[in-house]
Parts: C-alpha cells; sequence; structure tokens
C-alpha cells in the first residue's frame, strides 16, 4: 500500500480513535527525510503505545544518532491502542511510520526494542498488523530483515525463532555499523542469509538462524556519544513528560536482583560538564 493511501485511510478513522495524536506525528522536532536523501529506512518499533514508548531515553538516543547520518531514514511505529487496531483491520490499513506513513513491510530493516517481557506479545501482533510472517524462517527475501535489541535481548531465546538478528549490547555505536554494512552487503546483491552471516560478525550481533556466539556491544566512554538536545516533543501528554539526560549508566550497588544494575556495568558516567551543558540546550 502506498504512502498516500495510508494517509487517505487514517484521515477517515482517525476522528473515531481515542487520543488521535497518538498516530499522526508531525511533532516539535520531528525528523522528516525527502525519498532519496538516505540509503536505509529503518522502522523502530516501541511494542506498546505512543504514551509509553516516547518516554523511552532509547528510543531518543538512538533517533538522534541515526537521523544525523544522510545515509538512515530512522522512523518510529508504536503498537495502536485496542479501539485503533481494530479499525486499522477492519480498513485494512497496515502498521505504518509516523514520520512518512510508510507501511512497515516496506522498509529496509524493522528493530524491535526489548524492554520488558510483557510486551513480547504486543511484538507478534504488531508484526501480524504489519503483513509479515511471525516466524522469521517464514519470511522471504522481499521482506525487510526483523532486529531485536534492549535489555531484554540479552536473553534472546524466548524470541529467537521471530528475529533475523538481536543486537545485544550498548547500541549508540553497533546499529549505526549493522546498517551501514547491511547496505553494502545488500548493494552488493547477497541474499538474506548470507547477509547475516555476515552480519555476525559484528560485535554483539546473535543470529539465531547460525547460532553464533556474541560479545556484548560495550560503550566505554559516555562523554564521547552524541546526546539529544532536541527531543521530540509529544502532542499529547507521556508517562514520562520531561526532558531526560542520562547522567551515568550502570549502577555502583550491583543489586543482584536487579536487571539493569547487571546489564548495565561496570557504571560509566557523564562528567559534570557534560551534564550541564546538555541540560542548558535542552532548556533551549
Amino acid at each position: 500500500m502506498s504512502k498516500s493511501k495510508v494517509q487517505e485511510k487514517l484521515d477517515i478513522v482517525l476522528n473515531r480513535v481515542n487520543k488521535p495524536a497518538r498516530y499522526i506525528g508531525g511533532e516539535p522536532h520531528m525528523i522528516y527525510k525527502e525519498e532519496g536523501e538516505f540509503g536505509i529506512r529503518f522502522a523502530f518499533c516501541f511494542p506498546d503505545t505512543y504514551e509509553i514508548g516516547m518516554s523511552s531515553m532509547g528510543l531518543a538516543l538512538l533517533y538522534n544518532i541515526m537521523n544525523k547520518s544522510d545515509d538512515f531514514f530512522f522512523e518510529r511505529v508504536f503498537a495502536p491502542a485496542e479501539d485503533m487496531e481494530t479499525l486499522m483491520r477492519e480498513e485494512g490499513i497496515p502498521l505504518y511510520t509516523l514520520e512518512s506513513k510508510t507501511p512497515v513491510k516496506e522498509c529496509d530493516i524493522v528493530g524491535f526494542t526489548l524492554q520488558y517481557e510483557l510486551s513480547y506479545t504486543n511484538i507478534l501482533n504488531m508484526l501480524e498488523l504489519a503483513g509479515m510472517a511471525l516466524k522469521a524462517e517464514d519470511r522471504t527475501e522481499e521482506d525487510p530483515i526483523v532486529i531485536a535489541g534492549g535489555p531484554c535481548a540479552f536473553n534472546p531465546e524466548p524470541l529467537a525463532d521471530f528475529f533475523d538478528a538481536i543486537l545485544i549490547g550498548d547500541g549508540e555505536e553497533q546499529l549505526p555499523l549493522f546498517c551501514k554494512k547491511y547496505a553494502e552487503l545488500k548493494a552488493e546483491g547477497l541474499c538474506k542469509s548470507d547477509i547475516l552471516k555476515e552480519l555476525s560478525t559484528i560485535p554483539g550481533v546473535y543470529v539465531p538462524s547460525i547460532k553464533n556466539s556474541v560479545t556484548r556491544a560495550f560503550l566505554g566512554d559516555l562523554n564521547a556519544v552524541d546526546y539529544p538536545v532536541n527531543e521530540i516533543v509529544p502532542l499529547i501528554e507521556v508517562v514520562h513528560d520531561r526532558a531526560v539526560i542520562e547522567l551515568f549508566r550502570g549502577c555502583t550497588r550491583g543489586c543482584r536482583f536487579c536487571q539493569a544494575g547487571m546489564l548495565y556495568r561496570p557504571v560509566r558516567e557523564r562528567s559534570l560538564e557534560k551534564n550541564l551543558e546538555i541540560a542548558k540546550e535542552q532548556l533551549k
């Protein structure tokens, strides 16, 4: 389905749903790129509603880093609420990106963030809404590759059958490298299985069909990473309705019951000077 057709159908249904601003995009600081300005269209899927997904610092970090590159168009996709999902199924509206209204199935890479296990069924529902086979082995060469990352990716096996690749560890440097190499391999005309075999050589990239061993991607210096100061401003209230700064990653306590404390160790701190600089720029 074309982008214009998606928009045409949205014009019909949006006055029938609760909080239509969840589904329109167009917020202050949203990034839009015209066709031809980039090589890879990436659908970043947060498997929960807009209000929850737009509160994700990880989304803001990757959105900023990926869209600063001319090689990528990094677009957002959220799970529709029940009323919108019903209308999407009735009207034949596929899952689409907020920025350009592109059907997810027409993107090059579809990436899900695994933030908590209770969202896993939403992932399968979103794949179905996109018109894609759930299991990786059932998808064709024409389908986008489907990947995952985030804290729950450290235990990838429960969802391994549904993903072509799973990125484990810090994504700020890993994801751009992954996408750039994917673009190069695709341009060479390699088939999907050969592309995935090459991508599995990147640190932290696990390819379930290969069962390769993985060492997590690790970001040593937070000061060296570009942090967003012009985050998207939602048109409706979201769960964490504020600007956010990541002061440090990891935790000095090391409590054994804490997932984040285990996954993100050792502690890495952003300098006081850098945090103050980011805060001032965000307030502007």
